[in-house]
């Protein structure tokens, strides 16, 4: 991190880094309009993420988990300007990073967010080198131009990953899954990036690939101070990469806690049914409970507590009244079982 920008952020301690409040992105999927006046049927919405809000402090890395559809891909994008939230706003560096994207800023804020996608072999340009796949970042900045200078820089940004040099003119075929994300991760660092947001950049791996990508992404943070928005539906990457732990459920955050009281002590039943599921090495003799049920219709959810029809401890209160993101002894958790003192 250069020397301005870690006096700017001196200038601002104690201010998280990234900032996301009541973030919300809803996708209009209804039939063609010919189709809803013939079939007399209204418009359809999904809230893919519906009031999301959290903080990042610098170095620090927070980790989304969730089953597939509740929206964590969609904060992720909606983090890196892809999408435009329908409601909410995210702050980076106390600046409004929506209003930023949509102005001259654009290029300068986009240099200090980067994106890790999920398939190292789709994210990669199959008819480029490695060298150009890792020196577009460079040139599409102007931080260099070309020549000498360029090549050094790449050979550095691969040697940061566990790769060479000898590594650039070969093509994206030649390299396993493993060192394809390594690639994606010095193409991301190219821009010498504050904010990583790492859209399950692990799920395609090996597992014993998975460790060596999660280790490096932990060195390079602890050597250059990065922040980290890590999505992962692997509680026990989530356990090795975070911090914090924000446990998503269609759409919205229903418990959000350090990692070492999330994972010492789940609030949420839903947490608490996925920790259930995980294998335990010191419980190879009990049997482990499933995830119960099924994830609700996202364009239907249930009224109240979404999690209400799978959830042991609903009452008449949880399938009317929708749970609140509520501070409750050091964590932040939506459930009025939680809330009652009933779990």
């Amino acid at each position: 991190m250069s020397a301005a920008t870690t006096a700017t952020r001196n200038d601002k301690e104690g201010v998280p880094l990234v900032q996301a409040r009541d973030l919300a992105k809803s996708f209009d999927v209804s039939a063609p309009w010919l189709n809803r006046v013939l079939e007399r049927k209204p418009r359809q919405l999904l809230h893919a993420v519906d009031g999301v809000s959290f903080d990042i402090a610098q170095g620090q890395t927070l980790a989304l988990v969730g089953e597939s559809g509740c929206g964590k891909s969609t904060v992720a994008r909606l983090l890196v300007g892809l999408y435009e939230p329908s409601r909410g706003s995210f702050a980076f560096d106390g600046v409004d990073a929506h209003a930023a994207y949509n102005s001259g800023q654009a290029r300068q804020l986009r240099r200090r967010i980067q994106m890790i996608f999920q398939d190292p072999y789709a994210s990669l340009n199959p008819r480029w080198i490695v060298e150009d796949i890792v020196a577009e970042p460079l040139r599409e900045h102007g931080l260099l131009r070309g020549g000498a200078a360029l090549r050094e820089r790449v050979g550095q940004l691969l040697a940061s990953v566990g790769l060479s040099a000898q590594d650039m003119p070969k093509y994206p075929h030649q390299f396993s899954g493993g060192q394809r994300q390594r690639i994606s991760i010095a193409r991301a660092l190219a821009t010498e990036p504050e904010f990583l947001v790492c859209d399950e950049p692990t799920s395609a791996l090996d597992v014993s690939v998975q460790a060596q990508v999660l280790n490096i992404m932990k060195d390079l943070q602890r050597k250059q101070g990065l922040t980290y928005l890590f999505i992962s539906h692997n509680l026990a990457v989530v356990r090795h990469v975070s911090d914090q732990v924000g446990v998503m459920y269609l759409g919205r955050l229903v418990e959000l806690a350090g990692k070492h009281q999330l994972f010492g002590r789940p609030r949420h039943p839903y947490t608490r049914m996925l920790l259930d599921a995980i294998p335990k090495m010191h419980d190879t003799g009990r049997a482990r409970t499933p995830v119960q049920g099924e994830v609700p219709n996202p364009l239907n959810p249930p009224t109240g507590c979404a999690f209400n029809p799978r959830c042991p401890h609903a009452n008449e209160r949880c399938r009317v009244e929708r749970p609140q993101l509520l501070a409750i002894e050091g964590i932040r958790v939506a459930c009025h079982a939680v809330e009652e003192g009933r779990i």
